[in-house]
């Protein structure tokens, strides 16, 4: 190998390229260049053949060329000096008659990674910019932004930036493509390149003559351009239409996100954008690329937030195939579970069931949670799965039911009579700390309706020496003393040797302040500790609640196409709460309601202070839920207004106007009707819940009530949201009349 005898094939190679013999035979001249190229990219140190290499350049050979540009962009750096000297080579190749000489070798000048290196180049990128050839014109172009890197510091050559915009109107569309990026390098500390009206239609009439990549670019360019009427704005998506339906997923996505921006202040356009991708975006769901599959079902998921009935029918693209990588898997899964409807139901629980028996055990486990979320609305169907799971004894399976059959419980009460026989028995094929925090909970919370609860309870606490988890310990102690409260002479002795075991011996001090305070808690009576530890149950109610409100397409048309979507759309339950949007997002009615609702609110009653809520960080389902059962109302107020806003979407978007968060809200028709809402003012966070019981519907004194919980308390903040308020509902109520 070369690396075995550096010196010696220096010297062979030196020799040779100096032999005129050799020099007069131009294959075998070329042979040892590329024997020279071949040691470099070995390891070889030849930098000692430089100018040797450099009198190689002199020649008609293009392909000797560029293998003598590549060695000297190689060594430049290390070879300075030596490199000035052939910068006159170069420069008088930039003058050859043939183009592809001119490209190369202007194309390498600015490769030169040397300092003091923009004085030689910057002349022949200005005449290689009024070059005949576009290849010559192509190169200078970025070399223009090469040589703005040499200098980051630099100012700004006006010349070359005026060159570079007169040159968008070049004949090449691939010159006009490769300025819009240099002057994006160039002016990117003064934010980037301008793109004006001329500028945008000539742009926009040339994306037929460009390629896929480039069609890419320019749509991406063009969001920075905002039409100045209604007639220019469709002329521009009349347009666009056509690559709507483009068969290369990148310009099918970049012209999905144009369109959405540019059709901003009318939803009906957005829908008609999207439901025209819908072929393209399911294309994309099914290409050979796994990377682009899992982008393409990112997006759609994305899709489905703002219209849940785009994609209803084709369900059945979404099942999983045998071969597919997991990420993919749980990401199908998902959009599974946001398709359901009365008419799939069956068929996809069918193939879900399939899913719980795989074997990864991550899959499964993912299955049996999606088949749960389905069940908080189709829950009968539900039930009789996962209790045909547990007949598998299968451990994973078992504690994935298990922790299903736990948030069944809590969300759809009226499940709990077949989850408590259901678990029965289960309690063998448990063995991680999750499934046997959940059974515990299940054993604590509805001991009394599980016969075997005692027994099993009394087996953890038997066997409580070798568990390892603090929080399954902590479960037990807290399932215990529920227990005890249900079923006081069979769990009495058991509880007793429970607490004096966690009190005298425990090492893990939060499991022995927890038993040291249950003990001293049923020191105080058993009526103190049952309002403790039996707190609020599961509202019924709650299962009337939409999981995730729909999300307005603006709140989310300007990530469209980027990494966002990606990074935001995590493998989580389907009821997890999205983050908010840092821009209002206007709903069906448009800026004429944000317009109201900003002047109402621009004019405080005297002696109060303007409202100031924020969104703050995103307040997810299970955190409002465990904030809400923990604090107490601390103020209720009737809002005068009678019945529900008309459309709750127009209610979610006008709070969000003015930084209030709909978590969830009840449909139109359901009585009693409900919404949930959070915010953040003067540094504390506000919850609150809107009701409108059809009882109350009658008395004009009560009507629509709002009840609030704050954490830390600040009355000001709870007038400031009280007033928010009842300005948006004014509002709505105007605009429906």
């Amino acid at each position: 190998m070369p690396y075995l005898s550096t010196e010696e094939t220096v010297k062979e190679l030196k020799r040779a390229l100096s032999n005129p013999n050799i020099q007069s035979d131009r294959l075998r001249y070329r042979n040892y260049i590329m024997r020279v190229i071949r040691s470099m990219t070995q390891g070889l140190d030849v930098s000692a053949l430089f100018m040797d290499m450099v009198k190689a350049s002199a020649t008609v050979d293009i392909v000797q060329k560029k293998l003598v540009y590549l060695y000297m962009c190689t060594y430049a750096s290390l070879k300075p000096d030596l490199a000035l000297l052939a910068i006159n080579t170069l420069r008088k190749d930039c003058a050859d008659p043939n183009p592809m000489v001119r490209g190369l070798a202007l194309r390498n000048m600015c490769n030169f990674r040397m300092p003091g290196m923009t004085e030689y180049i910057h002349q022949p990128i200005l005449t290689g910019l009024k070059d005949k050839a576009s290849y010559v014109r192509r190169v200078a172009v970025l070399g223009c932004a090469k040589m703005q890197s040499l200098q980051p510091n630099a100012e700004i050559d006006a010349t070359i930036v005026n060159e570079l915009y007169g040159l968008l109107r070049d004949p090449d569309p691939v010159v006009m493509v490769n300025c819009l990026r240099a002057l994006e390098e160039i002016l990117k500390h003064e934010g980037g390149v301008v793109i004006n009206k001329p500028i945008a239609h000539h742009l926009l009439n040339r994306l037929k003559e460009l390629d896929s990549w480039a069609q890419g670019e320019v749509l991406t360019f063009l969001l920075r351009y905002k039409p100045r009427g209604e007639d220019e704005l469709f002329d521009m998506l009349s347009l666009l239409d056509g690559l709507l339906h483009s068969s290369h997923a990148p310009v099918m996505a970049a012209t999905l996100r144009l369109f959405l921006q540019l059709a901003a202040p009318h939803p009906a356009v957005q829908a008609d954008a999207l439901e025209q991708a819908r072929g393209p975006l399911l294309a994309t769901c099914g290409s050979q690329s796994r990377e682009l599959r899992f982008a393409g079902l990112c997006h759609v998921q994305q899709v489905l937030r703002s219209q849940p009935a785009q994609f209803g029918v084709h369900y059945k693209r979404f099942f999983c195939g045998y071969s597919e990588p997991a990420y993919i898997k749980f990401r199908k899964m998902e959009i599974l579970v946001e398709l359901v409807n009365d008419e799939n139901v069956g068929l996809v629980l069918e193939e879900l069931r399939g899913y719980c028996t795989d074997v990864s055990p991550e899959l499964a486990q993912a299955a049996i949670a999606a088949i749960g979320r389905i069940g908080r609305t189709y829950s009968e169907k539900c039930l009789d799965i996962l209790t045909g799971l547990l007949g598998l004894k299968q451990e994973h399976i078992t504690s994935a039911v298990v922790q299903t059959f736990r948030d069944l419980v809590w969300l759809c009460p009226q499940s709990t009579a077949t989850v408590c026989q259901a678990v029965e028995g289960c309690e063998e094929s448990l063995q991680d700390s999750e499934g046997k925090q959940a059974l515990l909970w299940l054993l604590g919370m509805h001991g009394g309706q599980i016969s075997n609860a005692p027994y099993v309870l009394e087996s953890h606490i038997d066997g409580l020496k070798t568990e390892m988890s603090s929080v399954v310990k902590l479960e037990l102690l807290t399932a215990a003393v529920r227990l005890f409260l249900l079923r006081p002479a069979e769990t009495q002795d058991m509880l007793g040797r429970l607490l004096h075991y966690c009190i005298e011996e425990e090492s893990d001090m939060n499991v022995h302040d927890r038993a040291l305070f249950c003990y001293r808690l049923l020191e105080c009576g058993l009526e103190e500790t049952r309002r403790v530890f039996q707190g609020p149950k599961s509202d019924p109610c709650m299962g009337v609640l939409t999981g995730c409100p729909q999300e307005p397409i603006n709140s989310w048309a300007s990530k469209f196409n980027t990494l966002w979507l990606l990074g935001a759309s995590e493998v989580v339950p389907a009821s997890s709460d999205t983050a908010a949007s840092d821009q209002p997002a206007h709903s069906s009615q448009g800026d004429a309601l944000a317009e109201a609702v900003d002047e109402q609110l621009s004019i405080p009653e005297e002696g109060q202070q303007s409202p100031d809520l924020s969104l703050g960080a995103p307040l997810s389902h299970e955190a409002f839920e465990r904030h809400w059962l923990e604090l107490c109302v601390t103020h209720r107020e009737a809002l005068g207004f009678q019945g529900p806003p008309s459309a709750s979407e127009s209610l979610q978007a006008a709070l969000q106007l003015v930084k209030i968060q709909t978590l969830a809200f009840s449909r139109e028709s359901t009585t009693p009707w409900k919404a949930y809402l959070y915010t953040h003012g003067s540094g504390t966070l506000i919850l609150a819940e809107l009701l409108q019981d059809e009882s109350e519907a009658g008395n004009s004194s009560t009507g629509l009530v709002v009840s609030l919980k704050q954490l830390p308390e600040n009355k000001m903040a709870i007038q400031e949201f009280v007033s928010v308020l009842r300005t948006v509902l004014q509002t709505l109520t105007k605009d429906g009349s």
